[in-house]
């Protein structure tokens, strides 16, 4: 067995099962190793930033990792903004990144590179292996840190010599890290803050974003009258009717900070206290009165479930019932706008659907409009760096068992990585596209206002993506993507249903 073989062995003992890939020369013996041993999904993605954000999306759904297979240290650094974004999802991930051989490595022949220091800024642990004989052995290891909680990333670098060699010994599973429970003192603090105190915000973020967790947090809240927010940004939340009415911290600074300004105790549960996605002139950096008292209940890495629950039973708070949040919406009509597009959304999404959200600026105020929806996930992009929507919705749609899954994808960004559609035409998923199309980086435009200036023709060139117009109908249908242009809320709307009732892929264009 040569350590390609025993790295395969290893990986699928270990519950890793699907691989997400984009090959080259120093990995042909990992992949011919794939193709001997049943038993991994392979997915081939047409770009290393695709392949990983596919990862992410994967165990948001699952909770559990897929490996990546990338392509010596610039393949690796391809997929670096998507590992930006899993790292602040806390995704579990297994990275396995092909190198040079061993005795190759230092005539620096062209594709040499540093990929360990490439690595080390998304991972929580890398290795670069040096033997067949320990690959096995190291992949386990790989796997476990990945699982632990909540999610963490490792690379294993894998020289070409250590693929080839025979020797491999496959190894066995480790045993899953055990979360660590919260500080029973940290529990008594909050309880008595929320006994004692006024204006005490909740921020949930993590696992505490999961159904159990909310409804805990809800009834707390009702007992206590404090109240609830989720964080700006979450790797998933479970919403719609049943849960919760949840909103989110604001993006812009001002509203952020006038929403939060009455909070004099901040408790955190699975979360950090908020501070603004940037600095402005004149603006705070913390969105929270600097005078807040700050309260831990549990930090990322602790299980959010036992703790609530505690802190429920030391209040005495009863159950709360979840408020009605009223009829489902009728699909909004006219000129496309953020609260019509919701609504839309809303009124016609399938029961459990998973919705990957890079609407960017439009997608603002998507929350208020559809907690009438049915119960549905929602992803969100997590550390910012643009180009992981349609990878993350991929993803999610291999990890949702079948789940619908509805992508709102802002157009600039999804130019970073539109090749997933070409990954969803191959493997059939069930994906539907949102494009919002309005032909600029709107983001950018706001953020260039907000410090102050004002777009002149030259800034507007690099802040514009309408000359020439990109039509997504012909960049989707070159996947091997069926897709329409919609001009008003009711074309998305029927073209949202009749993809729902689809099994394949579906792009909409909705001109904005």
């Amino acid at each position: 067995m040569n350590g390609a073989e025993s790295l395969v062995h290893s990986l699928l003992a270990s519950g890793v099962t699907t691989c997400f890939s984009n090959p080259g020369t120093s990995e042909m013996h990992f992949v011919a190793a794939l193709d001997r041993i049943p038993g991994m999904r392979c997915v081939l993605g047409l770009q290393e930033n695709v392949v990983t954000g596919m990862a992410d999306g994967y165990w948001r759904m699952t909770g559990d990792p897929a490996c990546t297979l990338l392509h010596c240290g610039p393949g690796l650094a391809n997929g670096l903004a998507n590992l930006h974004n899993a790292r602040r999802a806390r995704s579990g991930i297994v990275n396995i990144v092909g190198d040079q051989a061993t005795y190759h490595r230092p005539l620096d022949a062209q594709l040499t590179a540093d990929t360990e220091g490439f690595a080390r800024g998304v991972s929580a642990w890398v290795r670069t292996a040096t033997d067949a004989k320990t690959v096995g052995a190291e992949a386990a290891i790989a796997a476990q840190v990945a699982r632990t909680h909540p999610g963490q990333i490792a690379t294993l670098i894998l020289p070409a010599d250590t693929a080839w060699n025979e020797g491999g010994v496959p190894a066995a599973r480790l045993p899953d890290p055990i979360s660590p429970q919260a500080d029973p003192h940290a529990i008594q603090t909050v309880a008595d803050v929320l006994r004692t105190r006024k204006n005490v915000l909740i921020l949930l973020g993590g696992p505490a974003l999961r159904g159990k967790a909310q409804a805990l947090a809800h009834r707390i809240a009702a007992a206590t009258g404090a109240r609830i927010l989720a964080e700006m940004s979450s790797a998933r939340v479970e919403r719609g009717r049943g849960r919760p009415q949840l909103e989110r911290v604001p993006y812009p600074v001002d509203v952020a900070v006038a929403a939060l300004a009455d909070v004099e105790h901040l408790v955190l549960v699975n979360s950090k206290a908020p501070v603004g996605f940037f600095a402005y002139p004149g603006k705070p950096s913390l969105h929270y009165p600097p005078t807040a008292g700050v309260h831990v209940l549990t930090r990322y890495e602790q299980e959010p479930i036992a703790a609530l629950t505690t802190l429920a039973e030391m209040l005495g708070a009863p159950e709360a019932a979840i408020p009605d949040p009223g009829p489902r919406p009728d699909i909004a009509r006219g000129a496309p706008t953020p609260e019509g597009l919701a609504r839309c959304v809303a009124a016609t999404i399938p029961e459990d659907c998973i919705i990957a959200d890079e609407s960017v600026s439009f997608g603002r105020g998507f929350y208020a409009e559809t907690h009438a929806a049915p119960p549905h996930d929602w992803l969100q992009i997590t550390g910012g760096a643009i180009g992981c929507g349609l990878p993350l919705a991929t993803g999610a749609a291999i990890g949702g068992g079948g789940r619908r899954v509805l992508s709102l994808q802002a157009d600039g960004s999804a130019m970073y990585t539109l090749q997933a559609l070409w990954t969803q035409a191959r493997e059939k998923l069930p994906v539907t596209t949102v494009i919002l199309a309005n032909r600029k980086y709107q983001i950018l435009l706001g953020e260039y206002q907000g410090v102050g200036a004002n777009p002149g023709r030259t800034a507007m060139d690099m802040l514009d993506i309408g000359n020439p117009d990109l039509d997504w109908t012909k960049l989707a249908g070159g996947m091997g993507v069926e897709a329409a242009k919609a001009h008003s809320l009711e074309e998305c709307a029927d073209l949202m249903r009749q993809s729902f009732a689809q099994p394949g892929p579906f792009v909409v264009e909705l001109v904005i």
